[in-house]
């Protein structure tokens, strides 16, 4: 009896090992004092204009979407909505993301699979100007329907102290300016699976001419990265606040970075809601306080700026050729959103 025929191959993890060595290497940046192949990496947090710099951390998976990648057959992506979850957290405080560390596990390791994935990751490591510096990968056998795996990501960053927002700077008459997202990003998708491959009989490889692509493609349309944008904007003026529109929607997680007493009044003509949803919508009979604290809705970064500052921001915005969207104010009142049509 060994470990590989236990289900677990010692010589396909140091396989993957070896090629991941290679694809991280190409996401290096200043910094990096050890990174994958040691039982640890080490990072040197010494740099220039960091005069009392505080980390900022995150942890995040790509959770049902990645059902669709195995169905799909198509693994070349899932890292960057790996990557992009965790670093569109911490972009939120304008921090600058230093480095990543993945976590894959799965029945039988793949390796070619496995390379696909990782390429993704780093693809999406270059993206948000981080390395990636470490991981680890875990055979589960038993656990796992043939084929499938799992994928958790772990991103450092750093902010100076001076720097970190103070919700309570956020005021009656603030605007908030809308980033576009790419779709569905990698939240609802037990819900988006439900309702399009059950209810509504589609198949992934099927022509949707509401979406003008397979609705496979559409599904794994990666999640957009918002790292560069946000902190250029940080960089130039004094943002409020942002709020990355993840699982929970614009109900759930806009009230995040909002004081007491204040409220998000939202305009929802403001912006146009990528056709996706509004097939799972109508598929599915779906409500719109569902859809709402449920899917993105077409917006994936929402930030508040104070009036004097949003020609700069916009003018900014308009430089980087962004997409943006003037979608509503704060008032006062309970901390939440309202919106209005």
């Amino acid at each position: 009896m060994t470990y590989a025929k236990a289900g677990v191959s010692i010589d396909a993890g140091d396989e993957l090992v070896r090629r991941i060595g290679r694809i991280a290497s190409r996401t290096k940046r200043s910094g990096v004092l050890a990174g994958v192949g040691g039982f640890s990496a080490l990072f040197d947090l010494k740099g220039p204009g960091y005069r009392h710099p505080v980390l900022v951390s995150s942890t995040d998976g790509v959770g049902t979407k990645l059902k669709v990648a195995v169905m799909m057959k198509k693994h070349d992506t899932v890292g960057i909505d790996l990557v992009a979850m965790g670093v569109n957290d911490i972009i939120t405080q304008g921090a600058e993301p230093l480095f990543f560390l993945d976590y894959l596990v799965c029945g039988k390791l793949d390796v070619d699979v496995a390379e696909m994935v990782v390429r993704g990751i780093a693809a999406g490591c270059r993206q948000a100007g981080c390395v990636l510096i470490g991981g680890e990968t875990a055979e589960h056998p038993g656990d796992f329907s043939n084929g499938e795996y799992d994928l958790a990501g772990f991103v450092v960053g750093v902010i100076e102290r001076k720097r970190v927002l103070n919700p309570e700077s956020i005021v009656p008459g603030d605007v908030l300016i809308g980033l576009p997202s790419s779709g569905l990003h990698s939240n609802g998708y037990s819900l988006a699976r439900k309702v399009l491959l059950e209810v509504g009989g589609l198949k992934l490889r099927q022509q949707v001419p509401e979406l003008g692509r397979s609705l496979g493609e559409e599904l794994l349309e990666p999640t957009r990265i918002y790292a560069k944008i946000v902190r250029g904007l940080f960089a130039k003026y004094p943002i409020k606040g942002a709020a990355h529109i993840t699982g929970g929607g614009i109900p759930g997680n806009l009230p995040r970075i909002l004081p007491e007493g204040r409220r998000a009044w939202i305009n929802r003509v403001s912006w146009p809601v990528p056709a996706v949803f509004d097939l799972i919508q109508k598929i599915g009979r779906v409500s719109q306080d569902e859809m709402d604290r449920t899917f993105n809705n077409g917006l994936g970064m929402i930030l508040v700026v104070g009036k004097q500052h949003v020609d700069g921001v916009t003018s900014l915005l308009k430089k980087m050729r962004e997409r943006h969207f003037m979608i509503g104010e704060i008032k006062k009142g309970r901390r939440g959103v309202t919106f209005v049509s």
